[in-house]
């Protein structure tokens, strides 16, 4: 890396967070612990003098009790403040963004009233949004049963012989990704919004919690989603403990498959990912966008996008100009792209396809191996070899967009078997009639 490396420059490639090794920023940031929080007085109390005794320099550390319309007046210790909304039913994802806007510090810590973390909470989870500006840290949730236990007590006195089991789940996939560092599109699942922690800049480039989030669960997932696909690096921080006063949410009750098939559903729609999204449902933010510019004559064009969507359904094609072909127009996902736009035009998505000519895709084995590989890892865009275009993943785009380089993500050529350059002049009955060979194509 130039710049010192990567403590220096802020930047590491992909999701090697741990490139940094065991660095520390040359001075404790300034962090603001936004504290969401309705009518738990004596859990909040407990977490309020947890934050108390973190080893965090108390003149660097910024408490906000962001409360969502509790019945009762909230009381907090001097220099702890307090933002309110009205109750309108569950509205955590809004309260928490209340609490950022009324915030200062560089580095954002989000924890709820029923999570008192130990001493050294602060310092571990924020350590990374410090040293690099696109990191997300999640720290280690444990559970105990703190009922009766004086709010005053120091945590870890207060939780010993209390402990409950930790969710396996979770256990399992932070062994199983090495703390995350082996990350990829699914990994926001493993985002606990209760413990979590990222830069002002990134969370203000993400954009904040999803307002219309309004029942238990799944803005956290969400808005971790988005933060991956927006560049971000996932680490799990196990050294960063907080205690939630209870079971995890599977242990509760009225944790039934009801609950937990709401949560889905709603995340269906937001997270529109293999493995989240449904199978055939169309997805609002296609996975891949296709860009094909340039003019084009009607039959190759017609045989490039239909061969695309018939291995593809859920992408989309964006085209430069109006195609005069009816089958094209009546297909929702064949855009026109805006003059003013680039890329792949409005379309969001989480890889772009660009091509300057027309290709057939007859197998989607090779083209799905990029997609996944665009996922994870520190490959940003793939070119494809024998005139077949570059893809890019959204991620490195963003990060590029937000770092002012290109540092952070490696560019790699590809055969990609399965993608043919198409002639100006394809048998366009052969192709629709399944019948004749490539060579009628290609």
């Amino acid at each position: 890396m130039t710049g010192g490396g990567p403590v220096a420059s802020g930047i590491v490639p992909g999701n090697r967070w741990d490139l940094v090794g065991d660095a520390r920023p040359a001075t404790p940031p300034r962090v603001s612990v936004i504290v969401a929080h309705y009518d738990q007085p004596d859990e909040l109390a407990r977490t309020l003098a947890a934050l108390a005794a973190q080893d965090h320099p108390a003149d660097r550390l910024e408490i906000i009790v962001a409360d969502d319309g509790s019945p009762h007046p909230v009381s907090v210790p001097a220099r702890v403040r307090v933002v309110r909304q009205e109750d309108r039913g569950f509205r955590l994802a809004a309260v928490r963004n209340l609490g950022v806007r009324a915030s200062t510090g560089d580095i954002l810590c989000f924890l709820d009233a029923d999570t008192a973390p130990e001493p050294g909470y602060i310092s571990a989870l924020t350590r990374l949004p410090a040293l690099l500006p696109d990191a997300v840290t999640v720290g280690r949730r444990r559970h105990a049963d703190l009922a009766g236990v004086p709010v005053q007590t120091p945590v870890a006195e207060a939780v010993r012989g209390r402990e409950l089991a930790e969710p396996a789940w979770l256990a399992d996939a932070y062994a199983r990704s090495r703390n995350l560092l082996d990350a990829d599109d699914r990994s926001y699942r493993y985002v606990i919004g209760a413990v979590i922690a990222c830069s002002r800049r990134l969370f203000d480039d993400v954009g904040g919690f999803d307002e219309s989030f309004t029942a238990y669960g799944g803005e956290d997932w969400e808005w971790a989603h988005r933060a991956w696909q927006a560049g971000a690096m996932l680490a799990h921080v196990p050294d960063a403990i907080a205690w939630h006063d209870g079971p995890e949410w599977a242990g509760r009750e009225g944790s039934d498959r009801e609950r937990a098939n709401a949560q889905t559903l709603r995340l269906a729609a937001s997270v529109p990912v293999s493995g989240s999204a449904g199978f055939g449902v169309r997805r609002s933010v296609p996975d891949l966008a296709v860009h094909l510019t340039g003019e084009h004559s009607d039959a190759s064009l017609f045989v490039c996008v239909d061969s695309i969507l018939a291995t593809f359904p859920h992408a989309v094609v964006v085209l430069d100009a109006e195609p005069a072909v009816e089958a094209l127009r009546s297909d929702a996902r064949v855009r026109v792209r805006d003059g003013g736009e680039s890329g792949g035009g409005a379309v969001d998505a989480r890889v772009t396809w660009t091509l300057d000519r027309p290709m057939l895709v007859d197998d989607a084995a090779g083209l799905a191996e990029c997609l996944a590989a665009l996922g994870s890892g520190e490959v940003g865009t793939i070119e494809v070899e024998s005139s077949g275009g570059v893809l890019r993943s959204r991620r490195a785009e963003r990060r590029a967009a937000r770092l002012c380089t290109e540092v952070g993500f490696t560019s790699v050529r590809r055969r990609v078997p399965g993608i043919h350059p198409l002639r100006p002049d394809p048998h366009v009955e052969a192709y629709v009639g399944g019948w004749g060979s490539l060579d009628a194509f290609v």
